[in-house]
């Protein structure tokens, strides 16, 4: 079984995540990530749906999207012709005696530092799912009190489009 990444294009109306999600849960398919927002046209949202299974199921799972009235267009996206990331914000202990650790940390990574708090500090990191999970490791010693992850989102390189 491989790892696939689905763009859906669909109309931006009430109910259509639902009707998407309900579509994979009656069939037994599991959605490893899905991430959803609206796109350059307020009336079309664009649904990243990341899933493992077998080209077969693949097939099904985009047959049974195109048949759906509120979807637009379905696209695999290739991991050769596509940008993937993610977003984490994460709230972990800062001390004196540790904070300028996590800064160059932070530095390190690329991320940036967006609320200071007098025991912590809540950092902002885009990147690959492999950047973001290194990111998250390493600060395991420093105490994470919270943290959350936006899911899985890509985008065709170049002059690739969906639309």
């Amino acid at each position: 079984m491989n790892t696939h990444v689905l763009s859906v294009l669909v109309e931006n109306n009430s109910g259509v995540l639902s009707r998407i999600a309900g579509l994979f849960s009656r069939r037994g398919y599991n959605i490893d990530s899905l991430s959803v927002g609206e796109t350059e046209n307020p009336a079309i949202s664009r649904m990243t749906i990341r899933i493992t299974c077998d080209e077969q199921i693949l097939e099904q799972i985009k047959k049974q999207l195109n048949k759906l009235i509120p979807v637009i267009k379905v696209l695999e996206l290739k991991a050769q012709r596509s940008i993937y990331r993610e977003l984490i914000l994460v709230k972990v202990n800062a001390t004196e005696s540790n904070r300028t650790a996590i800064i160059e940390l932070v530095n390190l990574f690329r991320a940036k530092i967006i609320d200071v708090a007098t025991k912590s500090v809540t950092i902002e990191l885009t990147g690959t799912e492999d950047k973001i999970s290194a990111f998250v490791d390493v600060l395991k010693q420093y105490g994470i009190i919270e943290l959350v992850r936006t899911g899985f989102t890509g985008l065709e390189r170049g002059s690739f489009q969906v639309s």
